[in-house]
């Protein structure tokens, strides 16, 4: 019998089977991930059936975006964040028990150069701004202090703008800063209220999402990495919890246990407001450290 009668014939009913067969039994992951994504799309593609025309928009797009990527940009990571996937990924692999302080994306403008502070000090380097205290505590399930850890701060100022997008505006490590806890695990600084802002909109994945009406918001945060030896690294957000978009953060990063409440205090004899925090580590699992 002729080796064409063994042949996948390419139609609408068979086109996924015809390509999945040609990497016979998929046992390598990126062949069965490979696989996977390419029968969804032809599943999309018969599902709306679109013309020639439309379907070389759809490719456009994805050229434009790999042409507005580079080193200081990066398209792809901003749409992979938009639909949710960044936010999926990091769930997935950063479960943690019931009252440990869970994980969100780090986001585009974390610094691995960010300077200690020494505790009660002040991060916001220009004073502009309405004054915020940050209290907070490290501690593991059992409620006990870590005092070896480190906290790491970043954030944007009272305008929306981290200090690595306005060089020229800021003053370098605005708004940044490392700390260590005392001995009861605890630590405090001083800082200003960020505001909250929008997703770049100016390249082509921000277009395509204002075009469908898609909010581009991010809420006011404060940006934490929490590390300690022999546990799990936390890498987080603490929501102002007085913000009316947290339920349209563009990088679904909002948790009920991440909103905070602003109180009001008083800082140097001025009116002031203030945020208590509490990060719960637990133990690293092998290769679950970082």
């Amino acid at each position: 019998m002729s080796r064409a009668a063994d042949l996948i014939t390419f139609d609408e009913a068979t086109s996924a089977e015809a390509f999945t067969s040609r990497f016979g039994t998929p046992d390598d992951a990126t062949a069965r991930l490979l696989s996977a994504v390419v029968c969804h799309v032809h599943d999309l593609i018969k599902e709306f059936r679109p013309t020639q025309e439309q379907w070389r928009k759809v490719l456009d797009f994805l050229t434009e975006v790999g042409h507005a990527s580079d080193e200081r940009r990066q398209e792809w990571v901003l749409f992979s964040d938009l639909v949710g996937a960044s936010a999926l990924v990091e769930e997935i692999n950063s479960r943690r028990p019931s009252g440990a302080t869970p994980n969100t994306i780090r986001g585009p403008f974390f610094r691995t150069d960010t300077p200690e502070r020494a505790l009660g000090s002040s991060i916001s380097l220009d004073g502009a701004g309405l004054p915020l205290l940050v209290e907070g505590r490290v501690e593991d399930l059992d409620g006990l202090p870590i005092t070896t850890a480190e906290i790491i701060t970043w954030q944007a100022n009272a305008e929306g703008y981290y200090e690595n997008q306005q060089p020229d505006l800021q003053p370098e490590f605005n708004l940044r800063g490392l700390f260590r806890p005392d001995q009861d695990g605890k630590f405090h600084y001083r800082t200003v209220r960020p505001a909250g802002y929008g997703v770049p909109g100016d390249g082509p994945v921000g277009r395509l999402f204002a075009q469908a009406g898609y909010p581009l918001h991010r809420p006011a945060h404060l940006h934490f990495v929490v590390r300690a030896p022999g546990f799990e690294t936390i890498t987080t957000h603490i929501y102002d919890a007085e913000d009316p978009r947290l339920g349209e953060d563009a990088l679904f990063g909002v948790r009920p246990e991440l909103v905070h409440p602003i109180e009001q205090t008083v800082i140097d004899g001025k009116p002031a407001s203030r945020i208590r925090v509490r990060f719960v580590m637990v133990r690293a699992r092998p290769g679950r450290g970082k």
